[in-house]
């Protein structure tokens, strides 16, 4: 592990971020962390905010929560509109009241735009514009059934090449938002960012992702799924739709619960839901392991090696006298209370 990436201007606030690919140990490792430096987790998994969707978006349980503090966990509906934009606000919020109470915030989740939102602020003044993204998410809806899934990417690379090339072609998502920004500019999303800069950056960070072996991750991304499939997973897709959240909506739309509508409706069976899963959930993996590897003061750490991620959240927490000072006390609380 290298500590060159490593931001020491003790100016400003420290945060430590854990993020890495789905099933790669986040949430023990975060657990771990704020249990030995007198931290409190904020959650930065898009899915993670909405009440009710529980075993699809692998939460931590109510015990892991009752170890250490959990923030913007079950923030919404899943029918309510949320965005990077609310989650930052929220998530800077919740920093600012952590270092308040003289504790260590620790950024846990693997949705990178909620990161980046969060460390180095959004492109501003360019507000959602409803009617269009419904439009462009039926316009892909309607290429997807007719077998025509990337034709809102081809679309972006005919007038954006450098923003195509940097979002991956099944990332709808970001594809939409790349249009819209062009739409409601009049310029491409790659010129509009590229002036914003992404500068906004009020934390000292030490931004750690968690990196396995490909087979090791595999293994731990098909046992998850069965996992899911085990606990309830169709069970709460049908308690969802039951209380009138439509299999359409976004949320909805995530993996695990897209890939058992069809069996709740009687259209699929789960051992086809379950293979789709894993396949999809492995290709979700790779492209979050793409936007990190993107991410400049990404330290990449093995969480196996528990004991040396702690020395580098001990090394960066330290190079800042005050925040040095109040994590011994917190530490000492800590072992005294495991006494």
């Amino acid at each position: 592990m290298s500590t060159a990436a490593v931001q020491t201007t003790a100016v400003r606030p420290p945060v430590v971020v854990v993020t890495g690919p789905t099933a790669a140990g986040k949430t023990g490792l975060a657990i771990d962390l704020a249990l030995r430096f007198g931290g409190e987790i904020v959650n930065a998994d898009s899915m993670q905010v909405f009440r009710f969707m529980d075993v699809g978006t692998a939460k931590p349980t109510p015990a892991d929560r009752a170890r250490a503090p959990h923030h913007l966990i079950d923030v919404v509906a899943p029918d309510e509109p949320y965005s990077a934009g609310l989650y930052a606000r929220a998530a800077r919020k919740a920093i600012a009241a952590i270092h308040a109470r003289g504790r260590v915030p620790i950024l846990t989740g693997g949705t990178g735009l909620y990161i980046r939102a969060v460390l180095h602020g959004l492109v501003d003044g360019i507000a959602a514009d409803a009617a269009l993204r419904e439009s462009l998410e039926s316009e892909h809806r309607r290429a997807e059934r007719a077998g025509d899934a990337g034709r809102l990417h081809r679309r972006l690379a005919e007038s954006d090449p450098e923003a195509a090339a940097r979002i991956h072609p099944h990332d709808t998502r970001r594809v939409v938002r790349a249009l819209e920004i062009a739409a409601e500019t009049g310029r491409p999303t790659s010129r509009v960012r590229g002036a914003h800069g992404f500068e906004d950056s009020p934390y000292r960070t030490l931004h750690l992702a968690l990196e396995l072996d490909r087979d090791v991750l595999y293994a731990r991304i098909d046992h998850r799924c069965e996992a899911m499939i085990e606990s309830g997973l169709l069970q709460e897709v049908r308690e969802l739709v039951k209380a009138g959240y439509r299999p359409d909506l976004r949320p909805m739309q995530a993996i695990g619960y897209r890939h058992v509508v069809p069996v709740m409706q009687g259209t699929d069976t789960l051992a086809n839901a379950l293979h789709a899963m894993r396949r999809d959930t492995r290709q979700f993996a790779r492209r979050q392991l793409t936007w990190l590897r993107r991410v400049p003061d990404a330290v990449w750490v093995d969480p196996a090696h528990a004991a040396s991620i702690a020395d580098l959240v001990g090394a960066f927490l330290a190079a800042d006298p005050q925040q040095a000072a109040e994590g011994r006390a917190q530490r000492g609380e800590a072992e005294r209370s495991r006494i």
